[in-house]
């Protein structure tokens, strides 16, 4: 654990600062504007419809941080950024960054939410606007292409495993464990919505061949059956322990006896304070959620063997949301 000074305490207080300048310079979208042409204040404040001194003082705020450079009053990305925060950009992290906006409004409510306040503020992990929702679905692609072949590689699944991947969004992790297994087919169940952006991505990597898309909701539909393997990624957390039983009993029966589960998400040790980044994101879950959190092993082995499961075992240390528990359904 980290020995605390005062300057290390009062450094922690102003973090909230440099993320603020960030995430309104991701908000009002400053990089694509700039990325597509140089600019002063006066000529980005016009753009925006914005205050002259506002958005120069966020300007010269950006630049110190290094997302920007500036020449004789004139704006524009630093080297990389346009690649990384530009809307128009295939890599681009900017709708990471927007849902960030969203987090740190939400974050805004902790006092209130500690104290006990109702929970008619709190509002399900998800996105109304079709929109941002493409976006948000293809920053998770871009920050996930690396932690998927990793994932892929530790699990190293079969030719000849049929896959279901739950919650599998535009085909991240199917696109690595076919990768992996060149044999292998598999299954996508997401929102309809989200499908469709999956049909598109698996289109353009000719994938489709070996992927059955299946529209639906996993809080209120089964899915589909005669799978071996069942990816669980990132889910987990969004639930209260009592969702994740009715999701792993709906997993148990669209395996085939002897089939096997993988759970990727924060697996938090048992005195619930490490990893870090899980205690943490265990606060984004409270504020954000109505149930949901992070879990210890333990909780994720009691609920997956509530739900049938047996030969629960941990995969993975977490230590950025990359846990991995694997567990079997009975052969009989």
């Amino acid at each position: 654990m980290p020995k605390h000074t005062a300057e290390s305490i009062l450094a922690q207080a102003r973090g909230f600062m440099e993320s603020c300048i960030l995430l309104t310079a991701g908000e009002l979208d400053l990089f694509t504007i700039l990325s597509r042409k140089p600019a002063t204040a006066v000529e980005v404040a016009a753009s925006l419809g914005g205050d002259e001194r506002a958005v120069r003082t966020l300007l010269d705020a950006v630049t110190a941080l290094g997302y920007l450079q500036k020449s004789d009053g004139v704006y524009r990305c630093a080297e990389g950024i346009s690649e990384l925060l530009s809307a128009d950009s295939e890599e681009s992290v900017l709708p990471m960054v927007h849902h960030m906006m969203g987090g740190y409004r939400s974050w805004g409510r902790l006092t209130q939410k500690v104290r006990g306040a109702s929970g008619d503020e709190d509002r399900p992990v998800g996105f109304d606007d079709p929109a941002r929702l493409k976006a948000f679905i293809g920053g998770m692609h871009v920050v996930s292409r690396d932690r998927t072949r990793q994932v892929a590689e530790t699990v190293a699944p079969r030719d000849d495993e049929r896959m279901l991947d739950v919650g599998g969004a535009s085909g991240s992790y199917v696109m690595a464990f076919l990768e992996r297994a060149p044999g292998m087919v598999a299954t996508l169940f997401d929102r309809p919505p989200v499908v469709e952006m999956a049909r598109q991505r698996l289109g353009d990597a000719g994938l489709l061949d070996r992927v059955t898309l299946a529209p639906g909701d996993f809080y209120v539909d089964e899915l589909p059956g005669g799978h071996s393997l069942a990816l669980v990624s990132a889910i987990i957390h969004q639930n209260s322990y009592e969702q994740n039983v009715e999701l792993f009993g709906k997993v148990f029966r669209a395996l085939e006896p002897g089939g096997r589960i993988l759970v990727r998400d924060h697996v938090l040790d048992p005195d619930r304070t490490t990893p870090v980044a899980g205690a943490i994101f265990a606060i984004n879950m409270l504020v954000n959620t109505e149930g949901g959190g992070c879990y210890t092993f333990d909780e994720i082995r009691e609920g997956l063997e509530e739900a049938g499961f047996i030969d629960v075992r941990l995969l993975q240390h977490d230590q950025v949301m990359d846990g991995l528990v694997e567990a079997r359904r009975p052969r009989a």
